[in-house]
């Protein structure tokens, strides 16, 4: 069992909650960016820089990740994906996609980004507050667990 991490626009207060989770549980967590991320001093942690290019992180992530995993992202279509392969994925504002809302939410995603494009829409806020990082905190802490109770029953 492994924590993944979409880097690139991981937000720093939530990169931290991840570490101390992965210390605390001793599981490996790797952080996957095209570019070097600050990470806290942390034995259980792993930064992977891929190449340079579109969606070159988000295929790390696909190709080694397992069912067995959890996933952080806020890249839709590669939560997608990931959920496809069974990985348990869930946002930075703790949002937890699952074969029941991921279509739907690639669906809206589809469909504002066509907005945001044609300039029908601005783009959104994109506010992150102590909510977000409490419900982000209780979330993963929450799919950790249940992750953790099925790896062990195994």
């Amino acid at each position: 069992m492994r924590i993944f991490v979409d880097a690139d626009s991981c937000p720093q207060i939530v990169r931290g909650i991840i570490s101390r989770a992965a210390e605390r549980e001793g599981l490996e967590c790797v952080f996957a960016a095209n570019r070097n991320i600050p990470l806290p001093e942390n034995d259980f942690l792993k930064m992977v820089i891929v190449e340079e290019g579109e969606g070159v992180a988000d295929q790390y992530i696909i190709d080694n990740s397992t069912e067995d995993d959890i996933a952080v992202t806020r890249d839709i279509p590669l939560a997608a994906e990931l959920v496809e392969n069974k990985v348990v994925v869930l946002n930075d504002r703790g949002e937890v996609f699952t074969p029941e809302n991921i279509r739907q939410r690639l669906s809206i995603r589809n469909v504002m980004k066509d907005f945001r494009d044609s300039g029908i829409m601005p783009d959104a806020d994109n506010s992150f507050g102590r909510k977000e990082i409490q419900l982000f905190a209780n979330a993963f802490d929450r799919e950790l667990r249940k992750l953790i109770i099925k790896t062990k029953a195994v």
